[in-house]
């Protein structure tokens, strides 16, 4: 699996043509934002106590949540499931990481194990997602709650062997989660038919329309039969107007969380800086403790960028397309595992990526456009936590960012960066002015050196309880040999008598 690459990055990667490659990424205007002639269902998350209990779920389901700890349903999920449940098609707007994918999933789980049986190649329910990383975390987020109810599911996507997603169909699967280009490809060499599909579930529609994805998307859903749809985006905006009124029949809409411009845990700074400064305030902001996520626009940059804060003493690594999908795998683990300060990526690399405890977004290169600035911004402050996204601002980019901040409707605070920092600078990055802030990051890779000291001694320890262990086993050998060197002969000696007595009783003894 591999991500595909953003217009941006055409530059320095060729397109995977077997799958999905983003051609458009205009973005919508504001005036047509938010269009939309159907039912409207608003919840305010703090009125939302239900249990999953009594959202009418299978009791199968609700075991397996409950030996997850789950107990308690996110406010989107209270809002959708019973309307997914009942039938309904829904057209949701929550962030990615409001508990989305359980509020589509476990619906969708439940009407497949209610009954029916799924033939080789004809699968009964589809995910569409933009990314080949959401694919995969939608199927592992499902997967419990799939087995739970006997529903077999495969991830389909590029950048994995066809012939493991052939098989798979071939031997029938209930639930593809799928990217639109390859389960195209895989429908035109006649390996799928979604002529069988009851539930048909479109996640983070806003992106697949940024990413130029809205073609293969019709495609794929002019040829589903009747049954229910369910579309979640963050935004709600033309073009998924399209797709609603074209696909949605009577949906009910629930919205029950703010855009990521409105989360009032998050804020935003604007650090207007001089082209001196640039390698300074990005090691600066990304070597703070903490978890942070660095934008860049280009392959060449995150390479770039990951290599410079690692000479500046960050911990830092590099996140895109151009790479495997199992180094990909490692690096977002070690992230994940706070095994890292920094994880410096792409636009498309981190899209629908969850990782929890992000507290920082940094924006080396100032994203296109305000869409994408919600969209990286909504890696920091989830689910109630508290979060900062920085932007480093050149002179000469001082008048487009602060347009596209507008247009974004957040509220940035300026902060115009010289050798002593303004008082919410400095609170923001722990640090003073430049020298507290090498000061900082010394102690901070301090900290972690002397962790990892401390995790070798344990290994160490463990591996002289491991020497001590050996070198008795091997005393106790030694002395087994010499035993059996020393009673090798007499113990010969007695099992050749005895097989002449045995042969001698059965008369078969040599004359």
């Amino acid at each position: 699996m591999t991500i595909d690459p953003t217009p941006s990055d055409a530059a320095v990667e060729q397109p995977d043509t077997t799958n999905e490659t983003p051609e458009n990424t205009t973005e919508a205007p504001a005036a047509h934002a938010e269009e939309f002639t159907v039912e409207t269902d608003v919840v305010n998350p703090d009125e939302t106590q239900t249990a999953f209990e009594d959202l009418g779920l299978p009791e199968k389901i609700t075991a397996a949540l409950a030996e997850k700890g789950i107990a308690v349903p996110f406010p989107i999920q209270a809002a959708t499931i019973p309307d997914a449940l009942a039938g309904r098609d829904v057209l949701g707007r929550a962030q990615t990481g409001s508990g989305k994918t359980l509020a589509f999933g476990l619906p969708a789980l439940a009407r497949l194990a209610a009954g029916g049986r799924t033939k080789p190649k004809h699968p009964r329910a589809i995910i569409l997602t933009p990314t080949r990383e959401l694919a995969i975390q939608v199927a592992d987020s499902l997967q419990t709650f799939g087995d739970a109810v006997g529903i077999e599911m495969k991830v389909v996507c590029g950048g994995t062997a066809f012939s493991r997603q052939i098989d798979a169909l071939r031997a029938g699967v209930d639930m593809l989660v799928a990217t639109p280009g390859r389960l195209r490809d895989l429908i035109r060499r006649g390996e799928c038919s979604l002529d069988s599909v009851e539930v048909a579930v479109l996640d983070e529609a806003d992106q697949m329309a940024d990413m130029g994805f809205l073609p293969e998307v019709e495609e794929l859903f002019d040829q589903l039969p009747d049954g229910q749809r369910m579309l979640f985006s963050a935004t709600l905006e033309e073009e998924i107007d399209v797709l609603v009124k074209k696909y949605l029949s009577e949906p009910v809409e629930h919205s029950v969380d703010p855009s990521a411009g409105a989360v009032t845990t998050m804020t935003h700074h604007l650090l207007l800086i001089g082209p001196r400064d640039k390698a300074t305030m990005t090691a600066a902001v990304a070597g703070r403790p903490g978890l942070t996520m660095v934008f860049v626009r280009t392959q060449l940059a995150v390479d770039r960028i990951a290599d410079e804060l690692r000479e500046a003493g960050v911990n830092a690594e590099g996140l895109h397309g151009g790479m495997s999908q199992q180094d990909r795998s490692k690096v977002l683990d070690r992230f994940k595992n706070g095994r890292l300060d920094a994880l410096v990526c792409t636009d498309v690399a981190a899209r629908g990526i969850h990782v929890d405890g992000v507290d920082m977004v940094l924006h080396v290169d100032p994203p296109k456009t305000h869409k994408d600035y919600l969209h990286r911004a909504g890696r920091t402050a989830r689910a109630g936590e508290s979060g900062a996204v920085a932007t480093l601002v050149l002179p000469h980019q001082n008048r487009s960012m602060f347009s596209l901040i507008e247009r974004a409707g957040v509220e940035a605070k300026r902060h115009f960066v010289n050798d002593n920092f303004d008082p919410e600078l400095a609170e923001l990055l722990g640090a003073r002015n430049f020298t507290d802030l090498r000061a900082a990051r010394a102690d901070h890779q301090a900290d972690r050196n002397e962790a990892e000291v401390k995790r070798m001694e344990r290994q160490i320890e463990r591996l002289r309880e491991d020497v001590d262990g050996l070198r008795a086993e091997a005393a106790r050998l030694r002395e087994q040999a010499e035993r059996e060197l020393v009673e090798g002969p007499a113990k010969r000696e007695r099992r050749d008598k005895g097989s002449r007595r045995d042969r001698d009783d059965r008369g078969g003894g040599y004359r």
